[in-house]
């Protein structure tokens, strides 16, 4: 009886420590810890779009920029409006 319930016991730790529940008792026990992660979760998003974001709007500025080369009449007049309006832009951000 008392071996039965002692490797139920063991099961139900090994079943916790499987999924984490101690990590997450801990965590959610310890509000500094939840105030540290998401703080650092929060200047990792931000880093991530503002590069993201960045990138972007290189690769749409150069891919514009080879569409003004092939001088397509109607297209090409809006496009170089719209890069010239970015390059002027991009100084004083």
């Amino acid at each position: 009886m008392l071996k039965d319930l002692k490797n139920k016991i063991d099961k139900i730790y090994e079943n916790f420590e499987k999924a984490n529940i101690m990590e997450i008792t801990y965590i959610l026990g310890n509000k500094k810890e939840i105030l540290k992660r998401n703080f650092i979760a929060g200047i990792s998003r931000g880093v991530g779009i503002g590069i993201g974001v960045t990138l972007i709007t290189a690769l749409l500025v150069y891919i514009l920029q080879k569409i003004i080369l092939l001088n397509i009449p109607i297209i090409g007049d809006y496009i170089s409006d719209i890069v010239e309006i970015v390059e002027n832009n991009a100084g004083k951000v």
